[in-house]
């Protein structure tokens, strides 16, 4: 068997337009190997988790830095859960207070990267959480 490269959808939830920070790891996360699609800023949950069923994608990566992400991250997960999407990592990236990580994590998102994280972390994570075999 073979290995194929994981694949990453990267989108910006909420109608925050800062997208600067995302742009940044997705290119980060393309340099390391990974297969990446940014959907761009201003998606709704069911465009992500749409978007995230049609790419076949292994991770979803969140950035959000509006201060929604206790409504739009548990939303995203719901949806891709509804769509048996059950072995989507979920992962979230931008301005989390400390006290809505667990709350996050509680809701069903795998991991929370805030300002400052290394792209050795965000790395690490998913290798560490997604197996891919073709």
């Amino acid at each position: 068997m073979s290995e194929r490269k994981i694949r990453i959808l990267v989108a910006k939830p909420g109608l925050d337009g800062h997208d600067r920070g995302a742009k940044v790891v997705a290119r980060m996360l393309r340099d390391a190997g990974f297969e990446v699609i940014y959907t761009g800023i201003r998606q709704t949950p069911q465009m992500i988790a749409e978007a995230a069923l049609q790419e076949d994608v292994d991770v979803v990566g969140l950035s959000i830095l509006s201060g929604a992400h206790m409504t739009l991250c548990p939303k995203v997960v719901e949806l891709l859960r509804a769509q048996g999407q059950d072995n989507v990592l979920v992962v979230v990236g931008g301005i989390i207070p400390d006290d809505d990580v667990e709350r996050l994590k509680a809701a069903g998102v795998d991991g929370v990267f805030g300002p400052g994280a290394s792209s050795e972390a965000y790395v690490e994570f998913i290798q560490n959480h997604v197996q891919v075999i073709v």
